[in-house]
């Protein structure tokens, strides 16, 4: 599909891509009162689930990005829209994320499908939905453009498309973006939750045996990963993760509507993450470049009822493609 155009328009403050990023998290107030379900995995741990319903028959499978959970604005904001479109959602908290640690090492990654996949089989066994659609940001996007790619066109009847919003598709080269000083105080909130996290699993497992002076000295993803990441779940090196784990070259395989929307001034993307080439190439995949937005914002005033920019285009899209 023809790379779209975006008519997303917002006041000046807001052209400011950190300005952006951070107002929603800072001053959006969004509350989404959720049922919670636990489910057992097949690795023996457990994944929490949190719903938001209007008796629709058609679900919603939010995934958050790295160290969110289903109390990031970004999530409730779209949970309550959805709730007014007349949808039920469903908050996919990945491991270690629901507010209790998981029992296993073994957390979470951008590219660990097999969690997204039992997930979905869940919902389809154990719930009466006709339709679900996956929309996942940031890191949650990623794991909703890989799984999409990785199933084709053996994936259920059930899953009728997917939306990812402000995704580093090429881990590789966004990792590189995340390293350079225009982002290092999100590196510092994402490393105080991320370092906190290995080192109690260390002291969870001993046989884990985590060289803790490294760990309080690393400063770049690359070296989490070499401390937890590889030696964990099995990955060669980060370079092995990050061609293993990235979403972009499975975004042809999709085979059902897709889009993916990326701003132009997200600090935390690379060139490689704006992928004009594989929309221009797919019948099924829709790419779309905002200017403005920054890294899951898209926030457009001080108006809250005008900040709804986000939430209203997914809405348009999986009315008008996904047809729903």
């Amino acid at each position: 599909m023809p790379v779209l155009k975006s008519n997303f328009k917002v006041t000046i403050p807001f052209r400011n891509g950190h300005f952006n990023t951070m107002y929603r998290p800072l001053f959006m107030k969004d509350i989404t009162h959720y049922q919670r379900e636990r489910i057992t995995t097949w690795d023996n741990d457990f994944i929490d689930l949190d719903f938001t319903t209007v008796d629709s028959k058609t679900l919603v499978l939010l995934i958050h990005g790295l160290e969110g959970s289903s109390e990031s604005k970004y999530i409730t904001s779209h949970a309550n829209h959805f709730n007014k479109m007349g949808l039920d959602a469903v908050c996919f908290n990945l491991r270690g994320c629901s507010g209790e640690d998981n029992l296993l090492l073994s957390t979470y990654h951008s590219g660990k499908t097999e969690d997204v996949e039992f997930v979905v089989n869940h919902l389809i066994k154990n719930y009466n939905y006709e339709n679900i659609v996956i929309v996942g940001f940031s890191l949650g996007g990623n794991l909703t453009l890989k799984y999409l790619g990785e199933k084709g066109n053996s994936i259920s009847s059930i899953v009728k498309g997917g939306v990812a919003v402000s995704v580093p598709i090429h881990i590789a080269s966004a990792e590189k973006e995340m390293d350079k000083l225009k982002n290092k105080l999100y590196m510092e909130v994402f490393f105080k939750t991320m370092k906190n996290k290995v080192l109690e699993k260390s002291h969870k497992f001993p046989e884990y045996q985590l060289d803790k002076d490294k760990l309080f000295k690393a400063t770049k993803f690359k070296h989490l990963e070499l401390l937890y990441t590889c030696p964990v779940f099995g990955f060669d090196s980060p370079e092995d993760y990050w061609n293993k784990a990235s979403s972009k070259p499975y975004i042809l395989k999709t085979k059902v509507p897709t889009l993916l929307v990326n701003a132009k001034d997200d600090s935390f993307l690379s060139r490689e993450c704006y992928p004009y080439e594989e929309a221009k190439k797919s019948d099924y995949f829709f790419f779309e470049e905002p200017k403005f937005g920054g890294h899951c914002g898209f926030m457009s005033s001080f108006k809250p009822n005008e900040n709804r920019w986000l939430e209203q285009r997914i809405e348009r899209f999986i009315k008008e493609t996904i047809q729903i």
